[in-house]
């Protein structure tokens, strides 16, 4: 960020509400390692023209991730928290906050969605470039697209409503960041934030006494004609990342396209929004070819002189099998043995921390070859003193832990990492996040961010 400080501010707000039905605590879901708010931040940070980031949550853990990245927060009042709430209404309280915060105007407002775990400081810039510097009243991220798009029912498409020039294709409410591929170029700016839009799109003539077949339409083509692709006008599609907007044309419209709206295209291969869990699950493939390592994004062997494993949720799923001699039974991964040993060749200082009392625990210590402290009530008084008696720097140690117990060594250490089922607040407080649940395999993908993927 290096936007003139003397100026209206130029404000990214990221709205990061802790409710999710879709994806269970979405916003801290961790794609690449970082949870998805903190993307969305660095993004943010990184971009040239942004003065500061905000985020808008009503959840603390949320809250603690944010900070965590470099983000200031606003606390977001209940009745603008719920599933029907607008982004918009989000970005007016934040820019509120942030004004009688800090004593500064706003004068450009972003609204940057963390669910676009691909979005770089270029497109940020971009969005805001075009409001800031060509004089756009608001402006958003769009992607070409080629597709033919159907829809059933009696929506007809171009050509196919029987009166002739134009189809009418009804669009979403002011709120909803969905657009019709190919209706993007024409946005509505004369309607009010709750009315629902609608666009003429032209289309070939037919009598208006035709009547439409029952079935499929086109929506961006009329189907009796099937142009080659370079002979087809070029369809934008929204990617729902990004989008800047003049401060006080913003507060005055009440929704995020008014004036005159700039279209800022940004790369086809980084378009997805994540709304459900196979979203995430391609993110997360996708991220090792889409991110471009930055410094301090993941740890490195040279960032790390130790590594310290909690047990139970972290080297385990958290569940115990009791038999009926009341002996108990954990189950854990291979691959994390063999994450550990590949710690071990590579020259680290490796410990097991447990809170529990358990044979079991100190059995999987032996097995991996790794000294075990449990029966610890105070695990960061212990961790101390075991990086004094090992000679080794706590900003050097890699602490791995899933609940709250496991807090007060994250305040120690350099490089907490919480698994992914980790407790929201453990989550929050993390500075990496692995993809892998406790017992799936997380401790052998922390070994891959450290050794690489080979080991």
């Amino acid at each position: 960020m290096s936007a003139d400080p003397s100026g209206p501010a130029v404000l990214a707000v990221i709205p990061a509400r802790g409710g999710s039905k879709g994806v269970p605590a979405k916003n801290l879901a961790a794609v690449g390692g970082v949870p998805l708010v903190a993307r969305a931040v660095r993004a943010c940070r990184a971009a040239r023209l942004v003065t500061d980031v905000v985020v808008s949550t009503d959840d603390p853990a949320i809250a603690a991730t944010a900070r965590g990245a470099g983000a200031v927060v606003v606390q977001r009042p209940g009745t603008i928290a719920g599933d029907t709430a607008t982004s918009e209404a989000a970005v007016l309280h934040a820019m509120d906050a942030y004004e009688a915060m800090h004593g500064t105007e706003v004068g450009t407002v972003l609204l940057v969605q963390c669910t676009s775990p691909f979005l770089t400081g270029e497109d940020i810039d971009g969005v805001a470039a075009a409001v800031i510097e060509q004089g756009a009243d608001s402006a958003l991220t769009v992607a070409p697209f080629h597709g033919f798009v159907w829809r059933e029912g009696d929506d007809f498409g171009p050509g196919e409503n029987g009166a002739g020039a134009a189809a009418v294709v009804p669009g979403p409410a002011r709120g909803d960041r969905y657009v019709v591929p190919g209706v993007v170029e024409a946005p509505v700016s004369a309607m009010p934030p709750a009315a629902v839009e609608s666009v003429a799109v032209p289309g070939p003539a037919r009598p208006a006494t035709h009547a439409p077949a029952a079935g499929g339409h086109g929506v961006n083509h009329d189907k009796s004609h099937r142009p080659r692709r370079q002979d087809r006008p070029q369809d934008l599609l929204e990617t729902g990342a990004a989008y800047a907007m003049r401060a006080d044309g913003f507060r005055s419209a009440g929704h995020r396209f008014f004036g005159r709206t700039e279209l800022v295209r940004t790369d086809t291969a980084r378009v997805l929004e994540i709304d459900d869990p196979h979203d995430l699950a391609r993110a997360r493939a996708l991220a090792p070819l889409l991110d471009v390592p930055g410094p301090g994004a993941l740890p490195t062997r040279d960032d790390v002189d130790a590594v310290v494993l909690d047990f139970d949720g972290t080297q385990t799923d958290d569940r115990v099998l009791i038999d009926s001699d009341g002996r108990e039974l954990v189950a854990v991964h291979r691959g994390d043995g063999l994450g550990v040993a590949a710690l071990r060749r590579a020259g680290l200082a490796l410990l097991i921390l447990s809170t529990e009392v358990n044979p079991v625990v100190a059995a999987r210590g032996r097995k991996l070859r790794v000294p075990v402290l449990h029966g610890i009530d105070r695990k960061d008084l212990a961790l101390k003193q075991w990086c004094e008696e090992h000679a080794v720097v706590p900003e050097r140690v890699l602490y791995v832990g899933n609940d709250v117990n496991d807090l007060p060594c994250f305040d120690l250490v350099g490089w907490p990492v919480a698994v992914a089922d980790a407790h929201d607040v453990v989550r929050g407080a993390a500075r990496a996040v692995t993809s892998a649940p406790g017992g799936s395999g997380a401790v052998r993908e922390i070994a891959s961010w450290l050794l690489g993927p080979s080991l």
